[in-house]
C-alpha cells in the first residue's frame, strides 16, 4: 500500500470524519427522495448495487474470511439484518411519519447508548471527562435539531415514526458494539459479507410494498440518489466507519456519529438553499468540542 493511503486508512479521525459526511449526504439524499422512489426499494437497491458493483473485485478475500464468519454466522447474519438493513428501513419509512428535528434528536442519542453498551456488554470504564463529551454533543444535537427553541423541545411527542427511529438509533448502537468483535479479517472483506446478508434480507421487502400498494420505481433522478447512497453512505461510510472502530474502539468511534447532522445542515444549505443561522453555528462548535472533549486522553501522572 502507498504510504499516503496508508496513512488515511490509519488515520481514524480522517476515516470517522469522512463516514459521518457521507452520511449527512445521505440524509439530503433520503429528503430528494421522496416521490422518487419508494423507501423500501431504495434500501434493497443500495444494498444489492454494494454486491454487484463491489463484491466480485473482493471474491478472494471474502472467501478467505468465510471460515472466520462460519465460526458464528447466525451473529454476522442479525447484526448486518438489524444494524443495516433493518436501521435504513426504519429511517426511511419513519421519516415519513416524523419531523427532521426528531429524526436528529433521536439520532444524536447513538453515542450515549454505543458508550452504555460497551460498558454492559464488555465493562468498559466511562470516564468523567468522555461523559461530560457525550453530554455536550448530544446538546449541540439538540440545538442543531430544535433550531434553537426550548418551545420545540418541549414539545416534542414520540409518534409512530418517532419510535421507529427509536428502534432505528438502538440497533445501530447495537451494531457498532457488536463490531468490536468482529472477525480478524480484512474491513472491506467483512464489510461485503454483511452487505451480501443485507441485500438477502431487503430481498422480500420489495414485494411487501408492492402488496401494500406503496412500491414506487425510481424516477431518473431516483436512479442518482440510488447511486449515490450506494457508493458513498453504504459502501465508504461502512468501511470507514469499521476501519475507525477497529482503531479506537466502538465507545469513542460512536461519538463521531454526532456530526452527522452537522454535515447534513451544510450540505442542505448547499444544496437546498436551507437557512444557516445561530443555532447552527452554535450547535456546531457543541459538537465538535464535545468529540473533542470525549477524545482527550488523561495526562499522566506521576507519583
Amino acid at each position: 500500500m502507498p504510504a499516503f493511503l496508508n496513512r488515511f486508512w490509519s488515520n481514524p479521525y480522517l476515516l470517522l470524519t469522512l463516514a459521518t459526511m457521507f452520511w449527512g449526504g445521505n440524509a439530503v439524499a433520503s429528503r430528494l427522495a421522496v416521490g422518487e422512489a419508494s423507501p423500501l426499494l431504495m434500501t434493497c437497491l443500495r444494498w444489492l448495487g454494494v454486491c454487484f458493483l463491489i463484491a466480485p473485485f473482493y471474491r478472494r478475500e471474502i472467501a478467505a474470511g468465510w471460515p472466520l464468519i462460519a465460526r458464528r454466522p447466525w451473529r454476522i447474519i442479525l447484526a448486518a439484518i438489524l444494524g443495516q438493513t433493518g436501521f435504513n428501513v426504519l429511517m426511511y419509512v419513519g421519516a415519513h411519519y416524523t419531523s427532521a428535528l426528531n429524526i436528529g434528536l433521536l439520532q444524536g442519542a447513538t453515542p450515549a447508548l454505543v458508550f452504555l453498551g460497551v460498558w454492559l456488554a464488555y465493562g468498559t470504564p466511562i470516564s468523567g471527562l468522555q461523559a461530560v463529551g457525550v453530554a455536550v454533543t448530544m446538546v449541540g444535537v439538540a440545538v442543531i435539531s430544535s433550531g434553537g427553541s426550548l418551545a420545540a423541545l418541549l414539545a416534542l411527542e414520540l409518534n409512530k415514526g418517532d419510535a421507529m427511529m427509536l428502534v432505528a438509533v438502538l440497533l445501530y448502537a447495537g451494531y457498532t458494539v457488536a463490531m468490536r468483535d468482529r472477525p480478524a479479517m480484512p474491513a472491506i472483506a467483512f464489510f461485503l459479507t454483511m452487505a451480501l446478508f443485507a441485500a438477502a434480507a431487503s430481498l422480500p421487502l420489495v414485494p411487501i410494498e408492492y402488496a401494500l400498494g406503496n412500491l414506487q420505481w425510481p424516477t431518473l433522478k431516483g436512479w442518482a440518489i440510488v447511486a449515490y447512497v450506494t457508493i458513498f453512505p453504504s459502501f465508504f461510510s461502512q468501511i470507514f466507519y469499521i476501519r475507525g472502530i477497529e482503531l479506537i474502539g466502538p465507545g469513542r468511534a460512536g461519538v463521531f456519529y454526532n456530526m452527522l447532522p452537522v454535515f447534513a445542515v451544510l450540505f442542505a444549505v448547499a444544496g437546498l438553499g436551507e437557512a444557516f443561522g445561530w443555532p447552527q453555528a452554535l450547535a456546531m462548535a457543541l459538537i465538535l468540542g464535545g468529540i473533542a472533549l470525549a477524545e482527550r486522553k488523561p495526562p499522566n501522572r506521576r507519583g
